[in-house]
């Protein structure tokens, strides 16, 4: 076992890890040792047994996947199961942002019905939907569901219920998301059947791809099971077997085997995302499983060209939105909306909003439907779940979310007094809260300390995330040696430093300019410095260099 270094040793402290055990586990994970009996989840063994009885009968199968990046990957890591055993009968069923919304759709299930679909297993959905699950086992359809989502009392009356947050349920990781707790069913199966259908021992984690995906793309904690599914799913990422992710890699020139987290959550998440924003989730679902190279160069070619459609569409609300800002009186709750707005990118829009005006922001749009659907975020000063259910009776036609992100939908006569109504709801929740640099520093550093020994520390503790943040130093009193701006369309900042030996030390931020700071950025000025470290691959030619986090 490596010696745990000083270094290591504060900044698996300052995550919550005291004892050597601790660490050493977290520094060093072991698939057989971390991830937990699936049997531990509740109603596992009804599941299972239902979906091997419905083989056996040849029953029709429906994978009833969300539309997100937990939802897509999770239905894929069943997909490959059913493919593996090469079981026919059976189809993905991903609902349409726009037309369906969240969840389980009655509609659908009605659909299921003519086509005589005997068993429906959801991902990342279906702990709330009761009056749906009620109807499939009217229809004689058994539904499991597999879901991550808060367990609001009572439990739908489905077949079985896999949620790792059940308060009837001792899972030890609470904190899966969507696509991990597909992955335990897999095992579980592949555990009890895996002889029967002579599935290769260990073949499961091949799956890990996907899971890993989900597990960085939908911010659970990255401690415990997840940092294991993280970990050993950036590690088949890293020999990635799937055609379709390959030829969006290559679009992106990211190389497999540099790959960190960073790349999957800027580059690859937006990607599938966008399926759902701006067309149908079914062409995310797709490239994740296809496997002809053809129709995977399209799909990503694709992906690639309505993520670019998404950023143009996006920074083109937000100007009309700055236009309309800058003429109205200014208010602690920010409401606007337009019934052209495309409802898939209002999150988006949303979180913007929250950024850059410091305050609460909720946002609807409309885009052809009936109902008026909105986002909501928060800037930190509010709980919105808990704010939008003191709203008055019938102010809302539903809402859903967190503390710091939801979504909810609104007459078109009660939209007129939502702004009224948020800002006497708003005095009413707000906390005590200080704008600004949200990071804690783990360390002060000097320039001298950017060394290659460090970032081998630090890289040892990836991947990063909720839970597991990339560690934050400090380097006070540096003088400034060059700033430049470099980017396509001269937007990013560069500034240079020069430690003791003279060496050059490069810190730089993506869309800030000399004026993002509060500090006056000039050569020459002394400043204090918040930094991760970085390793930049850019062109094949490896760099160490800083990541500006904060300027003071």
């Amino acid at each position: 076992m490596p010696h745990i270094t000083e270094l290591q040793n504060l900044l698996l402290e300052n995550r919550g890890l005291k004892t050597d055990e601790e660490k050493k586990k977290f520094l060093n994970p072991d698939f057989e040792r971390d991830m937990h009996d699936p049997y531990l989840m509740k109603d596992m063994e009804k599941a299972v047994v239902r979906i091997f009885e419905a083989m056996e009968a040849k029953e029709k199968i429906v994978i009833y996947g969300d539309y997100d990046c937990d939802g897509i990957p999770g239905s894929v890591i069943l997909h490959d199961l059913f493919k593996k055993i090469g079981y026919e009968n059976f189809s993905v069923y991903i609902p349409d942002r726009h037309e369906e919304g969240y969840g389980l759709h009655k509609e659908a299930i009605e659909k299921f019905k003519n086509e005589n679909v005997k068993l429906i297993i959801t991902v990342d959905l279906g702990t709330v939907n009761f009056s749906e699950v009620a109807l499939a086992e009217i229809f004689g359809i058994d539904v499991i569901i597999t879901d991550h989502h808060l367990v609001q009392g009572s439990l739908p009356r489905a077949y079985a219920i896999l949620n790792p947050k059940r308060e009837d349920g001792e899972y030890p990781e609470p904190m899966l998301c969507g696509a991990g707790v597909a992955l335990k069913l897999v095992q579980a199966f592949i555990k009890k059947y895996g002889g029967y259908f002579k599935i290769p021992s260990g073949w499961e984690k091949w799956l890990l791809d996907m899971a890993g995906i989900a597990t960085l793309s939908d911010m659970v904690p990255l401690l415990g099971e997840n940092r294991t599914i993280a970990y050993f799913g950036m590690k088949v990422l890293q020999k990635n077997r799937r055609p379709g992710l390959q030829k969006l890699f290559n679009k992106l020139n990211i190389d497999t085997k540099y790959l960190v987290e960073d790349d999957i959550t800027f580059m690859i998440t937006p990607r599938l995302n966008a399926a759902s924003r701006m067309d149908s989730p079914r062409r995310a679902f797709e490239l994740l499983a296809v496997t002809d190279e053809a129709e995977a160069g399209a799909l990503a070619d694709h992906l690639s060209k309505i993520n670019d459609e998404r950023k143009i569409l996006v920074a083109l609300t937000m100007k009309e939105i700055k236009q309309t800002l800058s003429k109205r009186e200014e208010k602690s709750v920010i409401v606007i909306g337009n019934p052209k707005w495309r409802v898939g990118v209002l999150g988006l829009i949303a979180s913007k909003i929250a950024e850059e005006y410091k305050r609460p922001a909720f946002v609807w749009g409309m885009e052809g439907g009936e109902t008026i659907k909105g986002s909501c975020r928060s800037d930190g000063s509010v709980n919105l779940v808990e704010m939008m259910g003191l709203l008055p009776e019938n102010t809302l036609l539903g809402f859903g979310g967190h503390e710091l992100a939801g979504g909810f939908s609104v007459s078109h006569e009660q939209v007129h007094f939502l702004s009224e109504n948020l800002e006497i709801v708003y005095e009413k929740t707000k906390r005590e809260f200080t704008q600004g640099g949200n990071y804690s520093v783990d360390k002060t550093m000097t320039l001298d300390q950017v060394s290659s020994e460090n970032y081998k520390v630090i890289e040892k503790m990836a991947p990063f995330g909720l839970g597991n943040p990339k560690p934050t130093f400090l380097f006070e009193n540096v003088e400034i040696f060059s700033i430049k701006r470099f980017g396509k369309a001269n937007d990013h900042l560069e500034i240079s430093f020069k430690d003791e030996n003279n060496s050059l030390i490069k810190a730089i931020q993506f869309f800030k300019t000399e004026e993002s700071f509060n500090q006056p950025l000039k050569v020459g000025n002394r400043i204090n410095l918040v930094a991760n470290f970085e390793k930049s691959m850019f062109r094949g030619r490896t760099e160490l260099r800083l990541r500006i986090v904060d300027i003071m």
